[in-house]
Formats: C-alpha cells, structure tokens, sequence
C-alpha cells in the first residue's frame, strides 16, 4: 500500500478497508477486559437492556476500526496520529457482524507554525455486512508534508 504524505490528500478522497468477522467470544473477552456490563457479557441479561440482545462494547468496535484503518484502511505515512475527535455509535454490533471501514478525508489544513505537518480530518464509518452504520467516527489526525530529498 503506498504511504500517503499531508500533499497528497484532498477533501472527497475515500479509503475502504479489509473486514473484521467479530464473534460472541471476541465481543465477550474485550467485555472481561475493558468494560464489564452485562449486556457486553451475558446475552441473557442482555434481552432485557436497551439492546435487546448481545452488543459489542462501542470501545470493541472502535478498536476493531482501528486495527482495520492501520492494517488496510488509512495507508498515511508515519501512522494515525490522533489530535482529537468525536465518536458515535447509531446502532450496536452484534455477534456475527463483518465489520469494514469506509473513510472520507473532509478536510486538509496545512499548520502555519510547523510546516512539516497539517491536521487532516477524516470520517470513518464502520459498517457490518448489511450496510448498518455502526460507528461513526470524526478524526483530526496529525499528518507530515513528504520529507525534502
């Protein structure tokens, strides 16, 4: 994949990632480690919540649109730097879900003090198999300018 510098991106470019098959166990041992809520847990328990079922941590789901964006979705040279953002989950992933990240640069704003770099703000959407939007993501990501040969 060829690494991208600040110059090269431009508002409306999109970036699609490879997918994530998330089962009940992954959902059920991020749960154990990072946020322990019963309908994380216990699909049981979980019938009687707000999500009427097994749901992944939102925290889960943001992991996984990571490790997608890093692996196959934002190929940006020296890594996702992250300056800040916002996050929103319309709809809970489920056991089952093939996740993938499909990703728009909205914004691209060269910085006038540090003229090696910019703010590029990107919106990931994380998408099961059906098309449901399961997260949406808003990035102000720190990008460089291409090293001077």
């Amino acid at each position: 994949m060829t690494q991208l510098y600040l110059d090269d991106l431009q508002p409306g470019q999109t970036f699609v990632s490879a997918s994530h098959e998330l089962d009940e166990e992954q959902i059920k041992a991020f749960a154990r480690a990072f946020d322990p809520q019963p309908f994380h847990l216990d699909g049981k328990a979980a019938e009687k919540t707000l999500f009427g079922g097994l749901a992944a941590s939102g925290w889960h789901t943001a992991a996984i649109t990571m490790r997608l964006n890093v692996e196959s979705g934002l190929p940006l040279a020296n890594g996702i730097i992250g300056a800040g953002g916002e996050i929103k989950w319309p709809n809970p992933t489920r056991p089952g879900d093939i996740l993938h990240v499909e990703s728009e640069v909205t914004d691209v704003t060269p910085s006038r003090s540090r003229p090696n770099q910019g703010i590029v703000t990107i919106v990931s959407k994380t998408l099961n198999q059906r098309g449901d939007v399961l997260q949406i993501l808003t990035a102000k990501l720190v990008v460089y300018r291409r090293p001077a040969v």
